[in-house]
Parts: structure tokens; sequence; C-alpha cells
């Protein structure tokens, strides 16, 4: 592993305007949607609670068994309670479906305006089968329709359409699942179903690397992720359904992601905002009730902004350093912040912080340009250390028989 620390002088804390709150939501149906509805009246009626003290989480936690905040300019957890344990995501689930759809989008592989229909496989068991879009036997479906109802209105016959008509069965789309897991560090999730019905167990996640699937959709598909997740409603062949999710339009900033319930797994939320350019992510799981699930959501993330404050360190696409390549056409590579990275402390308290680019290395050819290849490590105070990526900023291509032996006889000098 090689290590170079960074000398840095950090900027003092992020300020301008603040992110408009956004407009009331439609008219919530459903219990959960009004849980939530109630859940906001009351803390409008009322006023927020003090929230500004670090060191005091909001009071409306302690029902939650699970629970973990992160603030993912910095990769800094600023609250955690049984991150690493597993537990049953319900529909939190069709997160990873979105993101592997999102990574086939943006290597060619799939395209948004394509069409799939439903089969008669798919149609015996799944039309009508818990939430759905209504898809049918008788419309095709586009990806750009399939990923609204997967991503608004949780719709699990979207999820098989999409898994048939993008890998050919269920299963292969499964594997990609597992296999993108892996690919960014989910080291304790495993998936068995692409829409998170009950499978005796085989699907399972913890807070931990939920956090690691919203960070990666939003570094890695800035684009795709503000076109499809955080709609109010969703619309398909004339019929208009609403967004469960507990803060969007209730809460300053909030723009998604995924809720899941069942009874097994109870009220879970995958969540996140971003005020004055500062992204939260936010995980609550196994809640006894929709208003439970609502107001920790909503008091956590209103915390996370009142409490902390980040000072930037990088802009989105700035470099940070370099790392040494080996067997490639270039010596080096440069490395780049895919998306704004600062320090978070808590307000108000000036700490100290230190910087260390991470990497395996040397790095070996070839190298794709945004590739994920080190990671910038990142200690405020007496904190733990976390470490966020860092993305190639060029393609290195592999070199050609003389290149090999100069960088050959140059190791020999050196």
């Amino acid at each position: 592993m090689i290590a170079v620390a960074l000398a840095l002088a950090v900027p003092p804390a992020l300020t301008g305007a603040q992110v408009p709150a956004p407009q009331a939501a439609p008219a919530a149906l459903g219990e959960e949607d009004a849980a939530a509805a109630a859940v906001a009246a009351e803390r409008g009626k009322a006023g927020a609670a003090d929230l500004t003290d670090p060191n005091s989480p909001p009071a409306s936690l302690a029902p939650i068994p699970l629970a973990l905040l992160v603030d993912l300019g910095s990769g800094q957890t600023l609250f955690s309670r049984e991150p690493d344990r597993r537990f049953m995501p319900a529909s939190i689930t069709k997160v990873m479906t979105l993101y592997v759809a999102f990574e086939l989008i943006s290597r060619g592989q799939l395209n948004e305006n394509q069409t799939f229909r439903m089969s008669e496989e798919a149609w015996k068991h799944w039309h009508g089968v818990g939430s759905t879009m209504f898809l049918d036997r008788e419309h095709d479906v586009t990806v750009h329709d399939l990923l609204m109802g997967i991503a608004n209105v949780s719709a699990n016959d979207g999820c098989i359409v999409m898994a048939e008509g993008a890998a050919g069965s269920v299963p292969n789309w499964v594997a990609l699942m597992n296999a993108e897991a892996r690919r960014i560090g989910m080291t304790n999730s495993h998936y068995g179903t692409p829409n998170g019905w009950m499978d005796e167990g085989q699907t399972y996640v913890t807070p931990r690397d939920l956090a690691t699937l919203a960070a990666a959709m939003i570094r890695r598909h800035p684009d795709l992720y503000s076109r499809y997740i955080g709609h109010q409603t969703s619309t398909w062949n004339g019929i208009t359904q609403h967004n469960h999710d507990p803060i969007l339009g209730k809460l300053e900033g909030a723009d998604g992601i995924k809720t899941g319930f069942t009874n097994q797994a109870g009220y879970g939320f995958l969540g996140s905002a971003i005020r004055n350019g500062r992204r939260l992510v936010m995980v609550v799981a196994g809640a006894d009730r929709p208003k439970d699930r609502a107001r920790a959501a909503a008091d956590l993330m209103d915390w996370g902004f009142a409490a902390f404050e980040s000072r930037p360190l990088f802009a989105a696409g700035a470099q940070v350093g370099s790392a040494k390549v080996q067997d490639g056409a270039a010596g080096s590579v440069p490395l780049l912040a895919p998306t704004a990275y600062a320090a978070t402390s808590p307000r108000g308290k000036r700490e100290p912080v230190a910087l260390r680019i991470v990497y395996d290395g040397p790095l070996p050819a070839p190298i794709r340009k945004g590739d994920a290849v080190a990671s910038l490590e990142i200690k405020v105070g007496n904190g733990p250390a976390e470490r966020i990526p860092l993305v190639a900023g060029a393609d290195v291509a592999k070199a050609g028989t003389f290149r090999r032996l100069l960088n050959g006889l140059a190791g020999l000098v050196s």
C-alpha cells in the first residue's frame, strides 16, 4: 500500500445561500404517507427540537434499532447505531436494481428508450403483487418508465420486467446485483431478489453497506440520480401514484432515496438530502411504526445539518494528487475528486485536518479514466480516519515492449 500525506490549508466553513425548501407534497395516501404528513405537521406546529448539539442526537431515534448518518463530502460518520448488523431491506433492495441499471446505461449496455414487455411468467407471479406500476401483457414499457416506477412507486413488477428484459432472467440480474455489491465494497450484504420480496433470508444488508450503495450511486451517476430519484409522483398508462418517501417535499433539500416495509423487516428508509452544497446520507431501519420512521428520519437529517459543518477541501473534478503506474504508457496518473470533498466537524469547532492519498500500487495498466483507483483519507481532530474514493483523471494504456524496457531500466537506476 502506498500512502502520501497532503499538506493543505483548510478554508473556513461553507457559506452561501441555502437550498430553498421544497414545495409541499401532493395529498398523501395510505398509512405511510399519512404518518409522514402527520409528523411534518407536528414538527411545523411545535417547531423543530433543539438539534444543534453534536453530542445530543435526536430523542426520536430511541425506538429505532438501526441508524446511520454519513456526510458524503467527507465520508465521516456523524451517527451510528448497529451499522454492521444485518437486516432485511424489503423494498430498499430496489436501490441496487436501480444502481445496476444505471451502470448498464453508463456502459452503453442499456438504453433508456429501450422497450420491454411483461412475460407470461412475470404476469403470472407478479401482476398486482404488492406495490406495482400495473404493467400488463398488452403494452410495451420503456426503461425510462421502469426506472421511474421502481424508484418512486416501488414497482415490484417493474423490477422483474427490468431483470428479464435487460439480463435475460431474474437469476442473471440478481447475479449482476451481487457482483456490483462486491465491486463497490458492500462486504456484508447479499441479494436474492430484484425487488426485496420475502425470500427466506437470502436478501440482507447492513446500514453501512446501504450508505456505501447510496454514495456510489450519487458519485458515479449524479445525472441519472437526479433524473429518476425523488419524484413525488409517477405515472404510467394513465395511472398516477405517490411516492412514500417520508421526507421528500417535507424537509429542506430532501431528494430520496427509498423506503422499505414488510411485517418481518419493519419500516426502513435510505434517505439523502443536500443543503448549501453538503449532502448527507441516512439509514433508519427496523421501526415498528411508519410514524417513528418518519420522525426519526426528519430529526436525524436536520440534526446532521444543524450540529455539524463542513470546510471545503477539493471541488468536484479537482486534482488531489497522482499515483504511480506500473507497465503503463505513462508513469503516473492524476487522481481527481469525483465530487466536492470537505472536512466535517462539530459546528463552531475548528479541529485540525490531516489528509493522505492511499492506494495499492503502483497501479497496473491499463487504467480507465473515471475508475476509482485510490482513496483520500480524511482525519479530523481525534476522530477516526475515513476514506473516500479518488478516480483516475486520464486513460493510461498498457505500455509497449520498448516503453516497458525503459520503465524497467528506470526502476533499476532509481
